[in-house]
């Protein structure tokens, strides 16, 4: 317990037994000033794994579940339906691209009475390789649009996050594919909740990307994400 906070880790994963283990373990190893260690769980979801995702998760000693249906967002909704009782949920994705080491300002800036603290990439510093022209273009693009929509000062839709459990449901989080973060992030603009970004770093990740990696993938990235934003902006006004 941190802070008097229970704190849990959902990975998402597809495929990255090379990958996993080192993320858990790294999770694992995530200590405060008083050598205290952070996360009271983490729980990965095995989202249609052809390889060995499971197995080494496991033995790196993550609690695992299993999710046949492909998709971001149903993998975390499948991990957060099993999650024991938690104060702070972090969300950091199984490729090694952020550094696991970097959760605890996320954390400690939920602690200080923020319900949402995103990992900006944008005010990081990202090795060369770490994030593809694809991912660049497309997140900028979604940035611009969410700040003219919905005058919002932000930089990034990083998928390394903080968020309170109290924010989370509140949030109602409801999308499994692709517009998962912006789902997160823009509802959380609409309901006024305490929002900041930090800074977080960036590595090539280990193996290759399911989405930014193909172009079925980043298409159907760009449609999950910009339907995600235009249809919660028709939601939002509907009674105008």
């Amino acid at each position: 317990m941190y802070k008097n906070k229970i704190v849990s880790a959902i990975i998402p994963a597809q495929d990255e037994e090379q990958s996993i283990g080192k993320v858990v373990s790294e999770l694992r190893a995530v200590q405060d000033d008083l050598n205290n260690f952070i996360f009271d769980h983490i729980i990965v979801c095995d989202n249609a794994s052809t390889d060995s995702t499971a197995k080494v998760a496991q033995s790196a000693g993550a609690q695992v579940v299993l999710e046949a249906q492909p998709g971001y967002g149903i993998a975390c909704l499948t991990a957060l339906a099993v999650m024991p009782e938690s104060d702070i949920i972090v969300f950091i994705d199984g490729d090694h691209s952020f550094y696991a080491a970097q959760s605890l300002p996320l954390i400690d800036e939920i602690c200080q009475g923020y319900e949402l603290v995103i990992g900006s990439r944008a005010l990081g510093k990202a090795q060369p390789g770490a994030l593809t022209l694809p991912q660049r273009m497309g997140n900028w693009l979604a940035v611009k649009l969410i700040r003219w929509l919905w005058q919002a000062q932000i930089s990034d839709l990083g998928p390394f996050r903080a968020i309170s459990t109290q924010a989370l449901n509140q949030i109602q989080m409801q999308d499994t594919r692709f517009g998962w973060t912006v789902e997160m992030q823009v509802k959380a603009i609409q309901l006024k909740l305490p929002i900041k970004e930090i800074p977080v770093d960036t590595r090539p990740r280990i193996g290759k990307s399911k989405i930014s990696g193909t172009v079925r993938g980043v298409i159907g990235a760009a449609l999950g994400i910009f339907g995600t934003i235009f249809k919660l902006w028709k939601i939002e006004h509907q009674s105008d």
